[in-house]
């Protein structure tokens, strides 16, 4: 078995975040994904098949906040470690989302941690 760790970090989105009044308008969210990846053994082949592919994690999180609002970040974090425990490979997933703009002098985030039920 091989183990690695795939990492999407820093993903500026901007999407309607949050439950107050100034928070109608689409916001500044920096998104962090990382998942620990699991093969059935060393990998041979420098192929693109044989490994996670994290497009799909980056492509679902875009359509995702393009599709709907979201009140909470707890929320928005619970929806992207569903897309990613999706890939039966992954076994463990870390999520952090980030609104950089709520205060002049300090971001507000959310960290979740999720791990495949075996």
């Amino acid at each position: 078995m091989a183990e690695f760790t795939t990492i999407l970090d820093g993903l500026e989105v901007m999407m309607r975040l949050g439950i107050h009044p100034h928070e109608v308008a689409p916001q500044r969210v920096v998104v962090s994904v990382e998942m620990t990846v699991v093969y059935p053994g060393p990998l041979g082949d420098d192929a693109i098949e044989e490994v996670l592919d994290y497009d799909f994690v980056r492509a679902g999180i875009l359509a995702m906040v393009a599709e709907r609002p979201f009140a909470l970040q707890e929320t928005l974090c619970e929806a992207i470690a569903a897309l990613c425990l999706s890939d039966e490979r992954v076994r463990r997933v870390e999520i952090e989302t980030m609104k950089t703009d709520v205060y002049p002098d300090a971001a507000i985030g959310c960290r979740i941690v999720r791990e495949r039920q075996i």
